[in-house]
């Protein structure tokens, strides 16, 4: 678990990175593929899945 959770934040890093450089490369979206599945399968995926469906859901209550 240990080796996940550093790659995934060298992971973070590079894409934080890349995405500073304001263009977007073939390399760029497959580190930020490898992210997400490095992610997807940390202890933090429950996490981020809870945020996420819970921010869905305050989208979805507001009313314009």
């Amino acid at each position: 678990m240990v080796v996940s959770v550093s790659v995934a934040l060298l992971l973070l890093l590079l894409a934080g990175m890349q995405m500073r450089n304001r263009s977007l490369k073939p390399s760029h979206a497959i580190t930020c593929t490898l992210l997400g599945f490095c992610l997807a399968s940390s202890s933090l995926a429950p996490t981020i899945q809870s945020t996420l469906v819970s921010t869905a859901s305050l989208v979805g209550t507001i009313h314009p």
